[in-house]
């Protein structure tokens, strides 16, 4: 099939790697315009172009794929069909409906639940015990189109954000080749998403990462895993910014202050909490890598009483 393929993030690389070398004709990636980073603020280009120029593809990166100038130059490049996977901006009616088979979408949920841009994220801090993908016809909704194919993936008690992200970018590859080839024999049926309970995957924003220690150590321990790597979860350590990387809950109470550390072993910080103790396992000091805190305590010593406390 001819094929328009729209998407930005690494969560999306793996399916357009696929439909290449499914022997799918891509006549044009779609990605955002690229962005400055990191300290140096240089412009780098998003992981799909990255891919794209890789395989040789030619690359289409609108400020806003709404504005008539671009729908024109949509139009010059043959399509069955338009396949999106995070791509970033809204589509318009119009382009909705110009290629035959419309555009299909690659959403990291179990549709109706979790439409919206975070979905993998709220999977996890919901303690949710599966997640998967929908491929879905878009419509002029936000992820309220019909479902073509459906995919279940487990979280695993240790999953992170990264890690759930990436089974599903891999189940979302192989599920929008195997749509495609339905679709090309008729036989991709589509279906209404069911009514009943929704919950919206709103974006996160970089300070949801605070960790607040009043609250329970469960809760912490769930928002460590699901905002691992970005926006990671984050305090002060007295006087020191520091992300923490990894952690686990304990039901063990102390008779400390929540945030205070109430013990100190070679492989975990353990820090009292509003219920419960957070045992942080790795661990992030400013202008420093990740690491266990097993070679954390080697270069900073960390003493019982030492205090955590929320990043305002």
């Amino acid at each position: 099939m001819k094929i328009v393929f729209m998407g930005t993030p690494d969560f999306a690389v793996l399916a357009l790697r696929k439909l290449y070398e499914a022997g799918h004709e891509i006549t044009l990636v779609v990605t955002q315009p690229d962005k400055p980073k990191g300290r140096s603020k240089l412009f780098l280009p998003s992981p799909v172009k990255e891919e794209a120029l890789r395989l040789g593809l030619e690359v289409f990166q609108p400020d806003k794929i709404k504005k008539s100038e671009n729908v024109e130059i949509l139009k010059k490049y043959p399509a069955d069909v338009f396949v999106v996977a995070a791509f970033g901006q809204i589509l318009s009616k119009e382009i909705l409906d110009m290629p035959r088979f419309g555009c299909i979408n690659i959403h990291a949920s179990l549709l109706p639940m979790y439409r919206g841009a975070a979905p993998i994220q709220w999977a996890i801090l919901n303690k949710e015990e599966k997640s998967g993908v929908t491929i879905m016809q878009m419509d002029e909704g936000l992820d309220t189109g019909d479902m073509l194919l459906v995919g279940e993936t487990i979280i695993e008690k240790d999953d992170t954000a990264d890690s759930l992200h990436d089974k599903l970018s891999a189940q979302g590859a192989d599920l929008i080749v195997e749509a495609l080839s339905l679709l090309e024999k008729g036989e991709l049926k589509a279906t209404p998403q069911p009514e009943g309970p929704l919950f919206y995957a709103k974006m996160i924003k970089k300070e949801d990462g605070a960790l607040d220690f009043n609250e329970p150590a469960e809760e912490l321990a769930v928002k460590v895993r699901a905002f691992w790597s970005w926006p990671a979860t984050f305090a002060m350590l007295n006087d020191s910014f520091v992300k923490i990387c990894a952690a686990y809950s304990i039901e063990d109470e102390s008779s400390m202050n929540p945030g205070d550390v109430c013990r100190v072993e070679k492989d975990g910080i353990y820090v009292q909490t509003g219920k419960g103790q957070l045992v942080i396992t790795k661990i992030q000091i400013q202008g420093k890598k990740a690491m266990p805190v097993r070679d954390f305590l080697n270069g900073k010593a960390v003493n019982v009483g030492d205090k955590f406390t929320k990043l305002d």
